[in-house]
């Protein structure tokens, strides 16, 4: 290679490399301009969506409220309308929904508020079945603008609708021994000169008696379960000693039917909360798997820590519980076998108690069925950490290590 072409090729590798250093310059500084006009066009976007006026903190305001708004003039063109008016399903594109303009409309007629309930159906956003609706006008110096209200009433509505199944449900199921208490006492008195007529019947009359006080004390203790935020008063209690004391309570139960009670060996778990309520609620569930369970067959009671959770089971060998009624099991008054459960003298109100009391303690109560095979109701707890449970919380034969308290873990 020539001199002259070495300088050539040379001068061309230069040139090349000016050039790129040109075009990194020039694209750094393009890039540094974008920037700069986006951080310019970002600062005047939020400068000028600042509150600064009795106006916009009026719209935000509207805007962010749980309660519907919205104003429409005589020509049926809505002036204004927030979030939440168009969530309940009150607004339809630029429109009131015809049966709130139907409102809208005698308001607009005779200036007089009107009140109304709208069911939204597949409008609304979010499960909304009813919605309190009241239309007014604006001013009372101005006839061309109404303002509808609306506020989701759907949680009121389905309490109301509670409060009302649970009042025929304990009329009926109140009617029951009432009436067949009415009846013994009419038999015990015209067969008062028979000792033995009158002791068959004072013995059924006692049982009418206790099943009607087993049921108010039931529906008491369900109100306060169901009425409580917080246990009032949590202590550390120990799993074994709850199910020693719902399995001593259940004892002659058992054995009046031939049934089995049987037991895991002690675990030696821990939970926070209220030992009478855990006892009641592991003796429904002890109860429930007697009624339910034929002669000479085992209720088993177990115990185990999974995690972090300490979890009871009570399994029955019985007639089980048909798929379609086991979501239902826990709600009041609800029997999967009614004569069966009438005649153990059940109030259909003991899974009930078992539901709320395990979410008062913050767990969680699940169910396992097959007809014909048995089932078994499992609650679950958070376990406490044995090194928080104070000395003189623990009795003598349980003072342990915490090692030995706990199993493993698996």
């Amino acid at each position: 290679m020539t001199p002259s072409s070495v300088a050539l090729l040379a001068g061309g590798v230069l040139a090349g490399l000016l050039v790129g250093v040109a075009v990194t310059l020039l694209v750094a500084a393009v890039r540094r301009r974008a920037e700069h006009r986006e951080e310019e066009r970002i600062r005047r976007e939020t400068q000028h969506n600042r509150v600064s006026t009795i106006a916009q903190v009026m719209h935000f305001a509207l805007e962010s409220s749980p309660l519907g708004v919205a104003v429409v003039d005589i020509r049926e063109d809505l002036v204004f309308t927030n979030r939440s008016v168009r969530d309940l399903g009150v607004v339809d594109g630029r429109q009131l929904v015809p049966e709130v303009y139907r409102l809208a409309q005698r308001v607009f007629d005779d200036g007089e508020p009107r009140d109304g309930v709208l069911h939204p159906g597949a409008s609304a956003v979010g499960p909304v079945f009813s919605v309190s609706v009241t239309v007014r006008r604006l001013t009372a110096v101005d006839d061309r603008f109404v303002v509808v209200y609306a506020v989701d009433n759907s949680e009121n509505v389905r309490m109301e609708a509670a409060r009302r199944d649970f009042v025929a449900n304990v009329s009926h199921e109140l009617k029951t021994p009432v009436g067949a208490i009415s009846l013994l006492v009419e038999t015990m008195l015209e067969a008062r000169d028979d000792p033995e007529a009158v002791e068959y019947f004072g013995n059924k009359l006692h049982g009418e008696t206790r099943r009607i006080s087993t049921m108010i004390s039931e529906l008491i203790g369900l109100s306060k379960l169901q009425g409580a935020e917080a246990l009032p008063d949590a202590r550390p209690v120990s799993v074994d000693r709850v199910i020693d004391k719902a399995v001593e309570r259940s004892r002659i139960a058992a054995e009046v039917e031939n049934i089995d009670l049987v037991t895991d060996a002690p675990g030696g778990a821990w939970l926070t909360g209220d030992e009478e309520l855990l006892v009641t609620a592991v003796t429904n569930l002890i109860a429930n798997a007697i009624n339910y369970s034929p002669d000479d067959t085992p209720v088993s009671i177990s115990r185990a820590v999974r995690g972090q959770s300490v979890v009871i089971r009570v399994t029955d060998r019985g007639i089980g519980i048909a798929p379609a009624d086991q979501k239902r099991v826990f709600e009041r008054f609800f029997r999967a076998d009614k004569a069966r459960s009438r005649a153990t003298g059940g109030t259909g109100l003991g899974l009930a108690v078992v539901k709320h009391t395990v979410i008062n303690h913050g767990g969680n109560v699940s169910l396992w069925s097959q007809p014909g095979t048995g089932s078994t109701f499992s609650l679950e707890f958070p376990v406490l950490d044995t090194e928080a449970v104070p000395d003189e919380d623990v009795p003598d034969q349980e003072r342990f290590t915490a090692a030995e308290l706990l199993p493993d873990r698996d």
